[in-house]
């Protein structure tokens, strides 16, 4: 066959006579003219994952293709065989008469709103890698750049809590926001990084992120204004066109830098714009998708003495931004439960960039102030947020965690 192409695709059923169903796509895949089938896998029957309960088990297999057809082309031809057999896509992740997913097309990577190659999930599901391990033990994932069998070694290696979840985490290229990046990765949740200005320092932590075996992505973008916000959305939705995981950390920085010098009005507008704005607006956008799709937590950022007070102008300024992000958390998640839960981290003194360079006096207050008697970092805040993301924290929704070592002040 001129010009082709090596592709894996992954078949399964559990609707009716699954192994006649998986017999006639197999035989309908064979009669196409560009298309060779060159090994099939036994098949394997599985529980199923996600979707409605009730479900009956799946029976799944794994072909080896050799075709001329394009990426596209090809899926057309396998949503065709679908068709043909009476799929109906009636819900996601629902049960079906038949299933026929693009895993793999040589080495190519596409990443279109109906077209994701590699199959953004394959990594993930032992009910695919285990028949594709069977016929291609050695076919490499071109993003994660390991063979299937180490692909499913992980998988037994290591069962974590986020497995094949997609997560975006805004303001990830430093500080809480790059912990709570990094802590998601390490719970197996496929994570987009967010960073406004460098692109150095976005891709080194989606590179930090990939090293746990998971897909990363990053993106720049300006939060300050509402088309940057709906432009990064769109860019999100894109890349994964679901997400299970939103965590709004991107905060304007008015404590180092230049910034410190800013009048307290300019101060003051900035902190609406990135911490109350850009959340309420992503928020509302990711928490109108997660409700469609039925599942999803979303994380803001507050601070530990917005409720309760702080003198000087800082004080002001954060109390009156991070108050708001609470009072709009507990709103947002009385208006998309049962199926969303969302929550809002409230960090005390974290030693972030203000952190390193405050003064002694800061320093003592901070210890005085802290039961714990210490400072707080951001690994500290992300411990938090994998669990609050995480199937454990699952009747937990609208409420303000404090992460402060246990200050009260009154």
């Amino acid at each position: 066959m001129a010009d082709s192409v090596y592709a894996y695709i992954a078949l399964g059923s559990n609707v009716g006579d699954r192994r006649a169903a998986l017999d006639r796509a197999i035989a309908s895949l064979r009669g196409l003219a560009d298309v060779e089938v060159i090994r099939v896998s036994s098949y394997h029957e599985t529980q199923p994952v996600g979707g409605p309960p009730g479900q009956g088990k799946y029976l799944n297999a794994a072909a080896h293709l050799r075709t001329t057809l394009d990426p596209r082309k090809l899926l057309e031809a396998m949503q065709a065989i679908e068709a043909q057999l009476g799929r109906v896509r009636a819900e996601r992740f629902g049960p079906r008469t038949i299933d026929l997913d693009l895993l793999l097309y040589g080495v190519e990577t596409i990443g279109e709103p109906d077209l994701i190659v590699p199959h953004p999930r394959m990594h993930e599901r032992r009910f695919v890698l285990d028949p594709l391990v069977e016929i291609a033990p050695l076919a490499v994932h071109p993003v994660l750049h390991s063979t299937a069998t180490d692909l499913l070694a992980r998988l037994q290696r290591s069962p974590r809590e986020l497995e094949g979840q997609n997560a975006v985490v805004t303001g990830s290229t430093s500080g809480i926001g790059r912990a709570i990046a990094l802590a998601l990765a390490d719970a197996g949740a496929n994570v987009i990084i967010h960073g406004r200005r460098s692109k150095d320092a976005a891709e080194q932590v989606a590179a930090d992120c990939k090293t746990k075996g998971v897909e990363t992505l990053s993106l720049l973008a300006d939060l300050r204004d509402h088309n940057g916000c709906a432009y990064f959305f769109e860019q999100t939705w894109r890349r994964f066109t679901t997400f299970d995981i939103w965590v709004n950390c991107a905060g304007a920085d008015t404590l180092t830098g230049e910034a410190a010098k800013w009048p307290f009005e300019r101060k003051l507008q900035e902190l609406w714009a990135v911490d109350v704005r850009a959340t309420i607006q992503l928020s509302r956008a990711a928490g109108a998708l997660m409700k469609r799709e039925r599942r999803g937590v979303i994380l803001n950022m507050g601070w530990d003495q917005a409720d309760t007070g702080m003198e000087g102008d800082s004080g002001q300024l954060f109390g009156t931004a991070k108050g708001a992000v609470m009072a709009f958390t507990k709103s947002l998640a009385l208006e998309i439960a049962p199926e969303v839960r969302v929550n809002c981290l409230a960090p005390g003194w974290i030693r972030t960039a203000w952190g390193e360079q405050a003064s002694e006096a800061w320093q003592a207050r901070v210890l005085q102030e802290t039961p714990l008697a210490r400072w707080g970092t951001p690994d500290d805040v992300a411990a938090v947020a994998r669990w609050l993301v995480s199937p454990a924290a699952r009747f937990i929704t609208g409420q303000i965690i404090r992460i402060n070592g246990g200050a009260v002040r009154m």
